[in-house]
């Protein structure tokens, strides 16, 4: 028996799963929440097989840090990401925190229970549109911005100026500005505003959501 834990801040998403997930007969549902803390302080009560993490969450705690929480623990879970979002930083960052797969939302349904039962054999799990850009960074790693350059890139299209960019991610002001001279350099752009513009096209950041 595969036992799962669920994390979802969308009530609608997580019945969805769990009517997808309940149908079989190999998984049991474990745990399920609406907030990455509580993902996190579950696991540690009551160690479970495979995480369905999403990345963007109501509370403080987000997906990317709940993964590589739930990753440091004694007994950790696999961690399969499920979520809307596929840019660049997004999948970077959760790769990086551990996650074992990366699917989208709209994957089919006999994909993703494919995915939970690969990944609980130890095996990885990446939607076709996530390991396309996975391969895209390898055949050209020199253009590709850093989790934290795009972390830079993120705030400033947020209107942040250099130095609340610095405060946020607790750098100097110097070293926010080198990241964004790095960042110029690589989408070969002169400016802030053409820096963002090409970012958001090629979905290296995501797109302002209205």
């Amino acid at each position: 028996m595969i036992r799962l834990l669920m994390a979802d801040d969308h009530p609608v998403v997580r019945a969805g799963l769990r009517a997808l997930l309940a149908a079989e007969a190999d998984f049991t549902i474990a745990i399920e929440t609406g907030a990455a803390e509580d993902a996190v302080a579950a696991a540690m009560r009551e160690p479970v097989d495979v995480a369905l993490m999403d990345l963007q969450f109501g509370g403080a705690m987000q997906g990317v840090e709940a993964t590589r929480r739930l990753r440091a623990l004694p007994h950790p879970p696999v961690v399969l990401i499920l979520t809307n979002y596929d840019t660049d930083a997004d999948i970077l960052g959760a790769i990086e925190a551990g996650a074992s797969g990366y699917l989208l939302k709209d994957t089919p349904p006999a994909e993703i229970m494919a995915a939970v039962r690969a990944a609980a054999a130890g095996g990885s799990a990446l939607a076709p549109a996530v390991a396309s850009r996975l391969m895209s960074r390898v055949q050209a790693p020199t253009r590709q911005l850093t989790p934290r350059e795009a972390d830079v890139l993120t705030l400033a299209a947020e209107g942040k100026s250099n130095k609340e960019i610095g405060r946020d991610l607790f750098l100097s002001e110097a070293t926010v500005k080198s990241h964004l001279a790095r960042v110029f350099a690589k989408l070969e752009v002169a400016s802030r505003t053409a820096a963002v513009a090409k970012a958001r096209q090629t979905g290296i950041i995501r797109e302002r959501r209205g």
